[in-house]
């Protein structure tokens, strides 16, 4: 690279970042280790690098040596050394997306950045959409990140601690108006944080507990989501300002946060109705503990007279009506400052929910005390302009209440049909419920919901698990009367297979008064039920589930209470797990066409629930792109997404990238449902021959991927020995089990491990193994069916996102490296053979997608991930060589000795921050 792209090239400060933390760990290293340890590490990388720019076998030969001559305890800080390298490299290249974004803020040319709310108003405003079209899309709009424990943030909350500090560290060199005395203090500061961080331990003592888990949680809307999420919506507010001047605007609160921990039940015999009870009363205190903070320092601002300003009469006549309920030394003592009068009332009250009567008994209640604020503030302040701080806190009330976040439940439908069993055979209404066919279901579960008499009998006449399921839903009742409505909106029925599993969850709430028919045929219900689509066939059959529900009566009236919206999950996990990821999308996009059809017909409203991973194998990718992915007609319905745990910090630790990352999915979302209203084809074209062309692709690569995995006998015992999987249930990283059942069955493991083992080895096969043969196999009929495959690559956001996956995929995947794992095999035939199978695979996919995409390589079109890639990949093999290495001796000893144990677990660590990405 020459010295003047060097100049002009962004990634210099980044770079400059990195070596200046790279350095910082040298001396660490020579400081712990002594000289030995810093020129071990820099032999090894050195090689590594080697290896990675002329691959030759004298080479690996001497990186190999190095490796295995390497015993306990410099061992275990080589290790070290190479893991907390990623992370400050991961810390790095986030700061250096905060420095990017406030480049794109300072230009004098105004440049917008892409995907940025102003970028989405401009282009809408370019495209002639009218204010009319654009309320009417952001009345509709709906878009809400579910954030989860699973797959589980490998980082300890310590160590993100200390990664937050290093960022903030960083952030404050960038400052040009800094003195040489302060610049020197800051590095101080740094070398010590990088020290601390080399001096922390990284794995955890002990497994997670769920309420550790929701703590975990809890942390990032404590640290950024509170203050962002305002934030977004009223920077939307300002440019359609800006953009469309003499407008009236109400921007909805169209962006919202939930979480599954503490409520997902599916396969976590941890998660009871007493963990949830201390999930939901954690979530309260926290967001009162907030309103408390603001509150508090809106007293300071609000110091206005009545000698000076005129209030309005309700604000007194509250104000005098109120002290009277609040003991009198929690009461303002300047008469004439009204405002801070009431706000301490309202901390009074607040500080009682849940506590008094005093407390407020809901979040509403506080919201008119702040609009009747408002509505005064208004009548004295310029340009008809309250203080910007008032309406964020009215913002904040709107959207957090006193809830925080609506916490979904989630559990397994045969568990409901267990207990259904058992409550219909005690009171003679049928001997076995289970053995009944799908119709017979259906016909007694209807009857049930339309007979107001319960059927349930006192719980201790139940079996345990019984016992424990009416447990949950008398919870949901309880949670509605103590938190709100808002507190558990949605219960999700995982391995949804038929209409009979949703049913069945409304007999249980009818038996816990959640749902409630009256003697005049009138119903209440409070509680959406939503099924979980997960595996290929369920995906295929969601369509027809849908339609038995929506013809039927009692479902009907049902959704009458819920304002005729139905809300349908998609599970990514398990379909690719089953089927292979480019089969998985492609069923999954049809689902979601004919699903959203269908519910036109009925006049029902839906939103899609994405259960994506953090990981490509999973579903994984930018929040924008996968929204971008989605039919386009289901943009304007709503769009639910799960933000798991390993992403949550690399996207919601610094409020900058939060920010980034909440504008990229909202901008994408608001500019391309306004385009669908218009029924515009701008970036959602798509043909019909596009549609059979992936029809007869993902036909192929389901037959190529299960050949492998369900049709060669081999090829478990091949997954079990030549990844790390056995080693990763030891990492302490999550409260849920790796298996469904103690059982080594494939059905039976969950994708979250499936998908970490093969990131683990560098193989990544469930992000890209079986896509290859599809597209070959279309691609070679002739010279024009490539060309349709590049021009859906060119004009399908769809099949773009695919693509663009699949090289991401393969390019975070290392063939070179992978060859190693072939060791661990005990029968080394069985270890070629499947080896060599995938790396033909990998080639064929390989080859297609460059001429797919018109790349001379893997990523060009995506230089920024191809860099990051490549700086990182000659840190990362030595941990994999480390890996397989101690993975050997470990397997080999009779007696799992502790501290090579740890040394593995050391090595899973490393490689997951080094690739980003765990299961």
């Amino acid at each position: 690279m020459s010295t003047t792209r060097q100049s002009n090239d962004h990634t210099v400060p980044l770079r400059r970042d990195v070596s200046e933390l790279g350095n910082m760990l040298g001396v660490i290293l020579i400081h712990h280790g002594g000289q030995e340890l810093f020129d071990k590490v820099e032999t090894i990388r050195q090689y590594s690098k080697e290896l990675r720019s002329n691959p030759e076998e004298a080479t690996y030969q001497k990186l190999k040596q190095e490796i295995e001559d390497l015993h306990p305890p410099m061992r275990s800080q080589v290790i070290r050394a190479f893991s907390i390298y990623f992370h400050l490299v991961n810390i790095a290249e986030q700061n250096h997306r905060v420095r990017r974004r406030r480049e794109y803020q300072l230009r004098e040319d105004h440049g917008v950045q892409p995907f940025s709310l102003e970028s989405a108003v401009d282009a809408l405003r370019k495209n002639e959409i009218s204010s009319s079209v654009i309320q009417e899309v952001l009345d509709q709009l709906s878009l809400e990140l579910i954030i989860t424990a699973h797959p589980t943030e490998a980082t300890k909350r310590t160590v993100l601690e200390i990664q937050k500090r290093i960022a903030t560290i960083l952030q404050q060199l960038d400052n040009p108006q800094l003195t040489a005395h302060e610049r020197e203090q800051l590095q101080d500061s740094l070398m010590n944080e990088v020290t601390v961080l080399w001096q922390t331990d990284e794995l955890r003592e002990r497994k997670p507990t769920v309420m550790d888990e929701v703590r975990n949680g809890l942390y990032y809307f404590d640290e950024t989501l509170f203050d962002v999420l305002p934030d977004i919506h009223q920077e939307l507010e300002d440019r359609l300002e800006e953009s469309y001047p003499g407008e009236a605007w109400t921007i909805p609160n169209f962006l919202r946060f939930g979480s599954w921990i503490g409520g997902d039940r599916d396969g976590n015999p941890n998660v009871t109705p007493e963990i949830t009870w201390q999930t939901l009363k954690k979530q309260r205190d926290l967001v009162l503990d907030k309103y408390e903070e603001v509150l508090v320092e809106m007293m300071k601002r609000f110091s206005h007279s009545t000698k000076i300003v005129s209030v309005t009469d309700e604000l007194i006549a509250s104000v005098e009506k109120e002290e009277t309920i609040i003991p009198s030394n929690k009461k303002w003592r300047v008469e004439k400052e009204i405002y801070r009068r009431k706000f301490a009332v309202i901390l009074e009250r607040l500080r009682n929910v849940g506590k008094s009567e005093i407390g407020y008994d809901s979040s509403e209640q506080l919201l008119d005390d702040l609009y009747m604020i408002q509505r005064s503030v208004k009548s004295h302040q310029p340009n008809q302009r309250e203080l910007k701080m008032l309406r964020k806190l009215v913002r904040q009330v709107q959207l957090f209440g006193f809830h925080l976040a609506t916490l979904d439940i989630r559990n397994h439908s045969g568990e409901h049909e267990a207990a259904m069993t058992e409550i219909l055979q005690k009171v003679n209404i049928c001997e076995d419920y289970a053995s009944l066919n799908e119709q017979e279901k259906i016909k007694l579960l209807e009857g049930i919901l339309e007979n107001p008499r319960p059927i349930t009998l006192l719980d201790e006449d139940y079996s345990e698990e019984t016992q424990e399921m009416l447990k949950v839903f008398n919870l949901i009742r309880e949670a509605h009367r103590e938190f709100g409505d808002r507190a558990i909106e949605v219960y999700l029925v995982s391995m949804t297979e038929a209409a009979s599993d949703l049913l069945e969850v409304l007999v249980l709430a009818k038996e816990a008064g959640i749902y409630r028919l009256h003697p005049d045929g009138t119903v209440e219900s409070s509680l959406n039920v939503a099924p979980l689509l997960e595996t290929v066939d369920d995906l295929i059959a969601g369509p027809d589930i849908l339609k038995t529900l929506f013809d039927m009566d009692a479902y009907h009236k049902h959704l009458d209470q819920r304002n005729y919206h139905q809300e349908v999950m998609l599970g990514y996990s398990d379909g690719s797990k089953d089927g292979g990821t480019l089969t998985a999308n492609w069923k999954l996009y049809k689902a979601q066409q004919e699903i959203h059809d269908m519910a036109k017909e009925y006049n029902i409203g839906l939103k899609f629930f994405h259960g994506r991973g953090g990981s490509l194998g999973r579903g994984g990718g930018p929040l924008n792109r996968s929204i971008l992915s989605q039919p386009a007609e289901t943009l304007g319905d709503g769009v639910k997404i799960t933000e798991q745990g390993e992403v949550l910090s690399s996207r919601y630790l610094i409020r900058d990238i939060a920010y980034r990352s909440l504008e990229q999915a909202a901008s994408t979302l608001v500019e391309g449902a306004a385009h669908v209203s218009m029924e515009s084809e701008l970036g959602h074209h798509r043909e019909e021959t596009w549609e059979k062309a992936m029809e007869e692709i993902s036909e192929v690569s389901l037959r190529k991927y299960q050949s492998l995995v369900f049709g060669d006998k081999d090829f478990l015992t091949y997954f079990n020995e030549a990844t790390p999987l056995k080693e990763i249930s030891e990492l302490n990283i999550g409260s849920r089990p790796m298996k469904r059942k103690d059982s080594s069955k494939f059905e039976n493991l969950r994708a979250i491990p499936w998908v970490f083992a093969w990131t683990q080895n560098r193989q990544l096969l469930p992000a890209w193994y079986a896509a290859g043969s599809g597209l070959t196999s279309y691609a070679e009929q002739g010279d024009s069916y490539l060309a349709t495959l590049q021009q859906m690559y060119e004009n399908w956001p769809f099949f773009r996102s695919t693509i663009d996956n699949l090289q991401m995929a393969l390019m975070k995947a290392d063939i070179q490296t992978a060859d190693q794992y072939k060791s661990l095999v005990n029968d080394k035939e069985l270890g070629d053979r499947i080896y060599n199978d995938i790396v033909e695979e990998y080639n064929k996919t390989k080859d297609i997608l460059l001429k797919i995409s018109g790349d001379q390589e893997l990523l060009d079109k995506q230089m920024t991930i191809q860099d990051s890639v490549r700086l990182r990949n000659p840190y990362v093999d030595p941990l994999n060589f480390l890996q397989v290495e101690l993975i050997k001796e470990l397997r080999e000893t009779e007696s799992r000795e502790e501290s090579l144990l740890t040394e593995v677990l050391l090595t899973i660590s490393g490689i997951a921050a080094g690739l980003r990405n765990t299961g």
